[in-house]
C-alpha cells in the first residue's frame, strides 16, 4: 500500500535533492496526497513517480525538511542511530571527554542530519531547541534515546522551545526542565570557568559556537586594551584577561547580561581591577571611545533573520563596523562577526569592505572565521554556515 502522506515535485523540481540539498521549498510542490499537516512525515516523489526523500512536511516556505534519501520508516531505531553517530563524532574530534572543556554542542540541525533539532551540552545538562514541529512532536522519544545514549553522565534536560518553533504552529510549547536537577552548575571551556543562565539566557544559555574564536582572541590580547562590545556572559572578555590584556571593557545593552558578565570575570579573575562593564548602546558608546582601545570585539545578534530586512541588515554592520574601525588605535586588531544566516560571507566581507574604505584606514584581513567543529556544516547544505567572522589588523 503506498504512503499515505506524499509530496510530488513539479518537473525539473528534484535537482537539488538529488544533490542531496535537505530542504524542499513550497514552489516546488506540483501536489500533495494525503493532506499533511505540520509535523506530519511525508515521502517525496519527482513528477514521474521516483522515491527521492522523506521529511517532516511543514506550513511555511521551506515545506519540507529532509531526514533521510533513503525509503525507511522513521521508528526509534532510525533515532537511535542518528543521535548515536552523532554523538560518537563528539568523542571522536575530543569533545565529549575532555578535561579542560565540558561544553559543547551534541546536535547540530542539518549538520548532523536532523534538522530542527539542537541540543547542547552542560557539564551533566542537556538543552534542547525544537524549530520544527515535527521533532517536537517526537520529543519523548528523543528525550529518552539521548538518556540512553549519554548514560550517567545526564543529570537533566531542559526544553527552550518556546521561541524557536515556526510562527503559528499548530503546538503550545512552554520552556521547562523535563527531568533532573533544576539549574546548571558553571561549566568549563579551555579551563575558563562560566555561569549559565539556559532560562532566561541567550540561545541555550552560552555562546558555544564562539569558543575557538574566543580563544584566538585571547592569542591577541597580550599587553592590549580591549573593547568586548555585545559582550552578554563575557566570554571575550574573560579570554582577553586570560590573555594578559591590560584592561577589559564589557558592553551590552542588557543589564542582566552586564551582571553575568561581571559573575564570570570574578569566576576566573577574582577582584581583578583590569575589567570593568557597561550597560550601554553600542553606536553611542563606540561614538564616545576616543579612540583608547587596541582590540575590539564585535558580536551583535543576528541583525537579520529574514530575506526581506538583508538590506537594512547589512546598512547596520557597515555602520557598526566603520565605528569600530574609526575607534581603535593604530597597530589595533578587530573581530567581528555576523551570525545571521540570511548574510552570505560575500555579503558580510563587502559590509566590512565598504565601512573600511568609507574611514579611509589601512585594514589588512588576518583571519576568515566560522562556527566550530561541534556545530558542522552539511557539504550539501552550505546555508548552515550561518556564523562569519573576520580578523581586521587596523593601521
Amino acid at each position: 500500500m503506498p504512503y499515505l502522506k506524499q509530496v510530488i515535485l513539479k518537473s525539473g523540481k528534484d535537482q537539488s535533492l538529488r544533490r542531496y540539498h535537505p530542504w524542499i521549498f513550497s514552489g516546488a510542490i506540483k501536489k500533495m496526497i494525503g493532506n499533511p499537516k505540520d509535523g506530519d512525515i511525508v515521502k517525496v516523489f519527482d513528477n514521474k513517480g521516483e522515491f527521492l526523500a522523506m521529511g517532516h512536511y511543514q506550513v511555511g516556505s521551506i515545506a519540507v525538511r529532509v531526514l533521510s534519501f533513503e525509503d525507511k520508516e522513521p521508528d526509534r531505531e532510525f533515532w537511535y542511530i542518528k543521535i548515536a553517530e552523532s554523538f560518537k563524532y563528539r568523542q571522536i574530534i575530543g569533545l565529549a571527554n575532555s578535561a579542560s572543556t565540558n561544553v559543547y554542542r551534541i546536535v547540530n540541525a542539518e549538520g548532523d542530519g536532523m534538522p530542527g533539532l539542537i541540543a547542547d551540552y552542560y557539564d551533566g545538562t542537556l538543552v534542547v531547541q525544537f524549530h520544527s514541529v515535527g521533532m517536537y512532536l517526537i520529543r519523548d522519544i528523543l528525550f529518552d534515546i539521548f538518556s540512553e545514549i549519554i548514560g550517567k553522565k545526564l543529570l537533566s534536560i531542559y526544553d527552550k522551545s518556546q521561541k524557536t518553533l515556526p510562527y503559528k504552529a499548530p503546538v503550545e510549547p512552554l520552556d521547562g526542565w523535563v527531568f533532573g536537577k533544576e539549574s546548571i552548575k558553571p561549566v568549563k571551556e579551555y579551563g575558563n570557568i562560566f555561569k549559565i543562565d539556559c532560562e532566561s539566557g541567550q540561545k541555550t544559555g552560552f555562546y558555544i559556537d564562539q569558543r575557538e574564536n574566543r580563544k584566538l582572541v585571547q592569542e591577541y590580547s597580550i599587553d592590549r586594551k580591549v573593547l568586548n562590545m555585545f559582550g552578554y556572559s563575557g566570554g571575550f572578555s574573560v579570554y582577553a584577561l586570560r590573555g594578559d590584556a591590560n584592561l577589559v571593557h564589557t558592553v551590552d545593552s542588557s543589564a542582566s547580561a552586564i551582571k553575568l558578565a561581571e559573575t564570570n570575570v570574578e569566576l576566573n579573575f577574582p577582584g581583578s581591577s583590569r575589567h570593568k562593564a557597561f550597560t550601554a548602546d553600542a553606536f553611542k558608546y563606540l561614538d564616545e571611545s576616543d579612540n583608547k582601545y587596541d582590540l575590539i570585539i564585535l558580536d551583535p545578534p543576528a541583525f537579520a533573520k529574514h530575506q526581506n530586512v538583508l538590506h537594512q541588515a547589512l546598512q547596520g554592520y557597515k555602520r557598526l563596523n566603520a565605528k569600530a574601525i574609526n575607534s581603535i588605535r593604530p597597530g589595533g586588531f578587530l573581530f567581528t562577526f555576523s551570525c545571521s544566516q540570511v548574510v552570505s560571507r560575500e555579503n558580510f566581507r563587502k559590509s566590512v569592505f565598504v565601512a573600511a574604505a568609507n574611514t579611509g584606514r589601512s585594514v589588512r584581513i588576518l583571519h576568515n572565521l566560522s562556527q566550530p567543529a561541534d556545530h558542522p556544516v552539511s557539504i550539501y547544505h552550505p546555508e548552515g554556515e550561518y556564523m562569519k567572522g573576520l580578523v581586521l589588523y587596523v593601521e
